[in-house]
């Protein structure tokens, strides 16, 4: 600031110089303090890196990536991540408790780009994700200092994992559930996603859907109880025509009926209703409900001995952003931890975002054995599961017939929850040609023959490729 000062005639010059020398001597005390201020809470923050810090067994270590603010040195900036998701605040403290040092987590591994913390296990609530994600996904990602932030992934300890019990089912629900030798378990999503009523859900969709072959049909992820459409009547309808469905085909069919509820009361109430009508499954919209939610979801499923969908919608709300939010890597593994059996991962091809590299990396992650999976840099951390079973992927999203061999190629068909929706509602010649058609495509891939080969003897899916091609949805 430039202060102009008129000096006017008869005003004593010596006054003014002595004015001005005070102000000068004020304002220097009062740099001094701010800047001692900052000194203190920079050498608070400073205690929670340590560059030559070797982790113990037992750590958590957070891969977070971040960009500090203007003026913010990266240290400056580490250091507030790990000091505010463990035990440290913004300024120095008089007292302290004889636990800290054993408390505190340390940014030990760093460039200008990325960091990664060390966290004692002792932080933590055992079989609690809720209580881990208000540490390491917390008040972090508000900090001033910080310009973005973004949880990659971390590699949990084997006694924090091991507090868990994880899926029921896993990828056994291709065998124990379908009584198949192996995947894709196949599911169809009635589409338009509003709009039919409970019995036309049921008899007009899900029965057309379970005719032409598919296992399973799958509410979509805003349609729970609506008034032209409610949740018991669904239940209800859809358990009749899997009953007709079954007869008929002499396979195992089964649904994936939105229990997504306002209240965990109520969500109990759901799933114990999809269970009294004879179904195995029951989804839940895994990010909306909370963690508190799908864990209590999960210890019911345990319970009635049922698998779980997860739905991932509003995940890409903070996993899209590359540079802030948290990895859908890291939201899968948390679904795995808690007992998700089958989650939404993206499709690669399909009308979700999503990279080939990282969904590739999830997919390995989520199905891998209790040795686990190694470190990908700057993407997955190493992950050892133990006893936890491993979760299916599912692909799903702007799938039709002639999409499904890049599928394949990108998840195989082992292991596998293959979803469509209007891939197959939109077929030229109705509903239950649309999943014949769809299961042509999975029959001509495990037989190694093109779809264009295939398609000469089986009308339904030359009338797919006919319509659609190739073409991939956006």
């Amino acid at each position: 600031m430039v202060v102009l000062v008129k000096v006017s005639v008869g005003v004593n010059r010596r006054h003014i110089n002595a004015g001005l020398n005070w102000l000068i001597y004020f304002t220097i005390i009062f740099f001094n303090w701010q800047f001692s201020i900052a000194i203190m809470a920079s050498d608070w923050y400073n205690e929670f890196i340590n560059r030559h810090y070797i982790k113990k067994k037992g750590d958590l270590i957070a891969l977070f990536r971040y960009r500090a603010a203007g003026g913010i040195s990266s240290e400056a900036a580490i250091g507030r991540i790990a000091s505010e998701s463990s035990s440290g605040t913004w300024t120095t403290l008089t007292k302290l408790p004889r636990l800290l040092p054993k408390v505190k987590a340390y940014a030990y591994k760093y460039d200008s780009r990325t960091v990664e913390v060390a966290y004692p296990p002792i932080i933590f609530e055992n079989g609690s994700v809720p209580a881990l994600m208000s540490a390491i996904g917390g008040n972090i990602f508000g900090m001033k200092a910080l310009d973005s932030l973004r949880l990659q992934d971390a590699e949990l300890p084997s006694e924090f994992v091991n507090s868990f019990k994880g899926p029921v089912y896993g990828k056994d629900a291709i065998k124990k559930i379908f009584k198949k030798k192996s995947g894709p378990i196949t599911s169809v999503v009635p589409k338009p996603k509003l709009g039919y009523t409970a019995r036309e859900h049921a008899e007009k969709v899900a029965y057309a859907i379970w005719k032409g072959g598919m296992d399973c049909v799958k509410d979509d992820e805003n349609l729970t109880d609506q008034k032209f459409n409610q949740f018991d009547e669904r239940v209800k309808w859809v358990a009749k025509f899997r009953d007709k469905a079954e007869k008929e085909t002499g396979n195992v069919k089964d649904a994936f009926l939105n229990v997504t509820s306002p209240d965990l009361r109520e969500l109990e109430r759901r799933i114990k209703l999809v269970h009294d009508n004879g179904f195995k499954y029951f989804m839940i919209d895994v990010v909306v409900s909370g963690f508190t939610a799908v864990q209590t979801a999960c210890n019911i499923a345990r319970d009635y001995k049922m698998a779980i969908h997860g739905h991932r919608a509003m995940h890409a709300m903070f996993t899209r952003n590359e540079s802030h939010g948290m990895s859908m890597l890291f939201l899968a593994k948390l679904m795995r931890l808690m007992g998700v059996d089958q989650l939404h991962i993206g499709t690669v091809v399909g009308k979700l975002t999503g990279s080939q590299r990282e969904i590739v990396a999830t997919k390995e992650m989520i199905l891998a054995g209790a040795d686990g999976v190694g470190e990908i840099s700057g993407l997955r951390m190493p992950q050892k599961w133990g006893k936890i079973k491993p979760m299916l992927p599912v692909a799903s999203g702007g799938l039709h017939p002639g999409l499904l061999p890049e599928v394949f190629g990108i998840y195989g068909t082992t292991d596998l929850v293959l979803q469509l929706g209007g891939g197959t509602q939109g077929h030229p010649m109705g509903i239950e040609a649309g999943a014949r058609a769809a299961m042509q495509a999975i029959d001509a891939y495990k037989e190694g023959i093109s779809l264009s080969e295939y398609a000469k003897k089986h009308r339904e899916l030359a009338a797919a490729l006919k319509k659609w091609n190739v073409m991939k949805p956006i």
